[in-house]
């Protein structure tokens, strides 16, 4: 896939948008991933089988997008997903956002409610900048990240680790949500594995507790892990998205 390239406000967004019938589904995806993912990859299979609308891009700094990861902060790429859903869609849309982008999604549907036909949440950690990274770190880890303005985390997906941007933490404190109401009217649906080992499941009833929708589903996976990229995880999120009749 050659991904067409839009001039988003922090520098190119690579992107891929298909054509088709409506609501349009928009994947976001999760801290340092990029568009060629598994679920990315199967949610544009699935719409293009169907003709339906659909649209996934590379935040910038990530996978083929312009930008330093290390630079990124929700804020800015919640301001990528804005542009390039300003300029590759038209009309209602249902977000799909996975780890990071379950935040992402929350960020954009709060910025154009009257879009929002309905959102579904993937291992959504939202805040997870100040309860998943601050909070863990170990005073050493804090120490240099507020000396040197970065500090490496060990992960398992990257050998080398993450480099986390001071910004990033300090900017995500503006926008946490979990500790009051989240003004979201639209239908919601919140995916989560209980053996997930990175973003805690009981996150999602929190999540499901603060949105201002009355029709919000939770649905535990008790073997699903924090990708729920599975056969079957992957069949139980098209049929989430059939289901809500958008």
């Amino acid at each position: 896939m050659t991904p067409l390239m839009h001039q988003g406000p922090n520098g190119a967004i690579a992107y891929e948008a298909l054509p088709g019938s409506g609501p349009a589904i928009v994947f976001l995806g999760g801290l340092k991933s990029d568009m060629t993912g598994t679920k990315a990859s199967f949610l544009r299979d699935w719409c293009a089988r169907r003709a339906r609308a659909f649209l996934r891009f590379d935040y910038t700094g990530h996978g083929a997008s312009a930008g330093r990861f290390e630079d990124g902060t929700i804020g800015a790429w919640t301001a990528d997903a804005l542009s390039v859903i300003g300029a590759a869609t038209a009309g209602p849309l249902v977000l799909v956002g996975s780890s990071m982008g379950g935040w992402i999604m929350l960020e954009v549907a709060l910025a154009i409610p009257d879009r929002m036909a309905a959102l579904v949440g993937i291992a959504a950690a939202p805040d997870f900048t100040e309860e998943l990274m601050w909070e863990a770190f170990t005073e050493a880890q804090r120490e240099a990240l507020l000396r040197d303005g970065v500090v490496t985390l060990p992960n398992p997906y990257d050998p080398a680790g993450y480099r986390i941007g001071r910004a990033l933490i300090e900017e995500g404190r503006t926008r946490l949500r979990l500790p009051g109401p989240i003004p979201i009217t639209a239908p919601v649906r919140l995916l989560h594995g209980q053996r997930d080992s990175e973003v805690p499941w009981r996150t999602a009833l929190r999540l499901a507790e603060r949105l201002a929708s009355e029709d919000v589903r939770v649905t535990l996976i008790k073997d699903g892990d924090h990708r729920l990229s599975r056969e079957p995880d992957l069949a139980l999120l098209a049929e989430t998205i059939s289901g809500l009749g958008a």
